[in-house]
């Protein structure tokens, strides 16, 4: 991967909707290179998906909360359940005091409670600490 390619994946995480001769002007390609890098960006898998940010908080997911999941046995066999409760966007398996940090989205600090009895169910959680959010400074992005 070289500077081009780099700058290329720094403007898309800006704004994935620029057109390719946009894209190629901004880094001194043609619309048909420029497109023939991000295709190879795709295909190497350096470009997984592309998607769109959404405010949490308009779709009524304004509780944010991160919480490390402590565990009697290994649960890093148990991505699957994790990824089935809804609420939770990032599951990490994770080395420290907690097995487990997971990223929740709620509407309430109720509906918050009711993710942390559903996580209990997964054998071998044994314990949770919830941490959350009162205020986002920032997120960024990872740079290229």
């Amino acid at each position: 991967m070289d500077e081009v390619d780099r700058h290329l994946l720094a403007l898309l995480q800006q704004d994935a909707t620029m057109p390719y001769a946009a894209l190629g002007q901004a880094v001194g390609l043609s619309a048909g290179a420029t497109h023939d890098r991000v295709r190879k960006l795709r295909e190497r898998g350096v470009i997984r998906r592309t998607t769109v940010e959404v405010d949490p908080a308009a779709l009524g997911r304004g509780v944010l909360a991160f919480v490390m999941v402590d565990s009697s046995r290994w649960v890093g066999d148990s991505g699957d359940r994790f990824a089935a409760i809804p609420e939770i966007q990032e599951a990490h398996v994770i080395a420290g005091s907690a097995s487990v940090l997971v990223k929740v989205r709620t509407a309430t600090t109720e509906q918050l409670q009711d993710v942390l009895r559903r996580l209990y169910a997964i054998d071998g959680v044994s314990g949770t600490q919830a941490t959350v959010v009162l205020e986002t400074f920032f997120e960024r992005p990872v740079a290229p």
